[in-house]
């Protein structure tokens, strides 16, 4: 099994930090993994993105020019990768901020509406969580538990308090996911 994926979106979004955490929850199933970010000079704002490949054999390269899954939280990130999925493969995004929506039919598109659900938690800080939650639905291939142990792992010993609550948006994502019939976009 080998899943390569690319995350991206704004500087801010917690885009690394959701690849990071797949990385070692990955790495906590024994699996192999590759986590390459890339990000703009902005702290927040910029774009940026996160290519994890995540294998139960050896990663060759961490460069990938085609994925099997992805990601997307803006419309810059939909405008340059959308054509960069597989056929066959999966596009997840959220509709905050998306002015063209996907329209491939060759691969599976699901939104996520995690900017409106983290707000109507009042968390904007578990959005991420909430977009790793639709993901993990979609594409069980690390446990949940090894995700909350890859967010002690990857969060400062000063967020851990915050645990709790990007439990509950990795199940609220999985609730809230969608699929989207490409008759109707």
């Amino acid at each position: 099994m080998t899943e390569e994926i690319i995350i991206a979106g704004f500087g801010g979004q917690g885009i690394l930090s959701m690849g990071k955490i797949m990385a070692y929850s990955a790495i906590m199933e024994g699996m192999e993994v590759s986590w390459m970010p890339s990000y703009g000079p902005e702290m927040r704002g910029g774009t940026a993105n996160v290519t994890v490949i995540i294998s139960t054999e050896k990663i060759s390269s961490p460069i990938l020019r085609r994925f099997d899954t992805a990601i997307i939280l803006n419309q810059q990130s939909m405008d340059k990768f959308e054509q960069s999925v597989k056929p066959g493969g999966i596009l997840i995004y959220d509709g905050n901020g998306i002015s063209q929506h996907p329209s491939r039919t060759d691969i599976t598109i699901y939104r996520v509406d995690a900017v409106e659900e983290s707000t109507r938690l009042k968390n904007s800080k578990t959005f991420n969580m909430i977009v790793l939650g639709g993901f993990l639905k979609i594409k069980p291939i690390i446990k949940l538990e090894n995700v909350v142990e890859g967010l002690k792992k990857s969060l400062p010993e000063r967020y851990h308090k915050m645990i709790p609550e990007n439990q509950k948006a990795l199940l609220r994502g999985m609730e809230i996911i969608t699929k989207i019939d490409e008759r109707n976009t």
